[in-house]
């Protein structure tokens, strides 16, 4: 028979703990899968551009024996590499930042104002985004021989912020939609306009928006092939992809150099995104499940 304390004693030891369920283990190891298959590419291609071209014609897909970074030295100083990046740079930034102004304002004004026809401007501007952008090549190809902007900075960027405008709009949309009316009205008792709204109180709370918008719309500017080689056809003004794509063309047998140019074309893009991933995450999800 226990005794009081005994009792006492049982009553506070904690529950064992429960047992992983099995639907547990089969999510888990089916996202591993998932995650190992979506790194293969760039295992591969980081282990290649270690390889001599020796040991790359008798070991295609195993690990180096010796790293060589003579690959690098080739893609850095013998090649305008540093010029391409440069270019691409430049279009991705500029880019970005015309869109993430207009896309700012459409969303806020479509979100937040009451006007007629906001609710087609936006169905319109989602309807966009379905529209593949070779369509627009002809015309917009066209239109800048006429008015003088192939091949320029000006041109290639006023098209790709055109291209991800309507993206940035509609997430930009969804997020301002879930934010507080309380915000909203306390700040117009005060005084205070749209625009005044806009940049004191929305835009610092719709930084994990913003920061998403940034990484994704730079991704697709860098990584874009299309609209670089018809619209910028100046040597001088080549992009990084179009860089890659003639590099691959004069080393076709040379497969660990052009390895190594691709490390070096993902870097920056992997880089921004390992530096905003907490940004991007909650960016992502902000619309979903506020």
């Amino acid at each position: 028979m226990s005794t009081a304390p005994q009792a006492a004693a049982k009553a506070t030891l904690p529950p064992p703990p429960a047992l992983v369920g099995i639907d547990t283990v089969l999510k888990q190891i089916v996202l591993l899968v998932a995650v190992f298959i979506a790194l293969v590419p760039t295992i591969f291609m980081i282990m290649t551009a270690l390889k001599s071209d020796d040991e790359y014609t008798f070991n295609k897909v195993g690990f180096p024996h010796a790293l060589v970074f003579d690959h690098f030295d080739v893609v850095l100083f013998e090649s305008p590499f540093f010029a391409w990046m440069l270019n691409s740079a430049i279009l991705a930034g500029g880019a970005v930042v015309l869109s993430s102004a207009v896309s700012c304002l459409g969303a806020y004004a479509i979100a937040r104002m009451q006007f007629k026809g906001r609710h087609f401007l936006f169905s319109a501007s989602v309807a966009l985004m379905a529209i593949p952008p070779v369509v627009m090549i002809v015309p917009l190809f066209v239109l800048y021989s006429r008015i003088g902007l192939i091949s320029t900075y000006e041109g290639a960027i006023l098209i790709y912020a055109g291209l991800i405008t309507p993206f940035s709009v509609y997430l930009l949309t969804t997020f301002f939609r879930t934010l507080p009316k309380e915000l909203f009205e306390a700040a117009r008792m005060d005084g205070a306009g749209d625009f005044l709204i806009l940049w004191r109180i929305v835009l610092p709370l719709s930084l994990p928006a913003l920061l998403t918008l940034v990484v994704v719309n730079a991704l697709y500017v860098w990584n874009d092939l299309l609209i670089a080689i018809i619209f910028l056809q100046d040597d001088a003004k080549r992009t990084l992809m179009a860089g890659i794509s003639v590099f691959q063309g004069r080393y076709e047998n040379q497969i660990p150099l052009v390895m190594a140019g691709m490390v070096i074309a993902s870097a920056p893009m992997i880089i921004l995104y390992i530096a905003f991933q907490k940004y991007f995450i909650r960016g992502l999800m902000a619309g979903a499940i506020k």
